[in-house]
């Protein structure tokens, strides 16, 4: 009966001692080390998340309309309108 009891205790200790290095790597959640931010190991699975580079030049759209409209205001003067 205590041999048992024992070898339970003996099995349980290692089921645990196995279960925690295993979740551990299988959770699969990013680390930072030293400053460095690596990856998931599902990193290779994960939706890409990509943003275009934008105009260098800021107010590019108002810089055309004001260019537009000086170049109205230059045509109706040469014309007299």
């Amino acid at each position: 009966m205590c041999r048992t009891k024992m070898n339970r205790t003996g099995w349980q200790r290692w089921a645990a001692i196995l279960a925690v290095p295993a979740t551990i790597l299988l959770t699969g959640c990013q680390v930072d080390i030293a400053g460095q931010t690596l990856p998931s190991p599902y990193y290779l699975t994960d939706d890409v998340q990509y943003y275009a580079p934008g105009p260098g030049f800021k107010l590019a759209r108002e810089a055309a309309a004001m260019q537009e409209l000086a170049a109205e205001q230059i045509s109706e003067a040469d014309t007299g309108y």
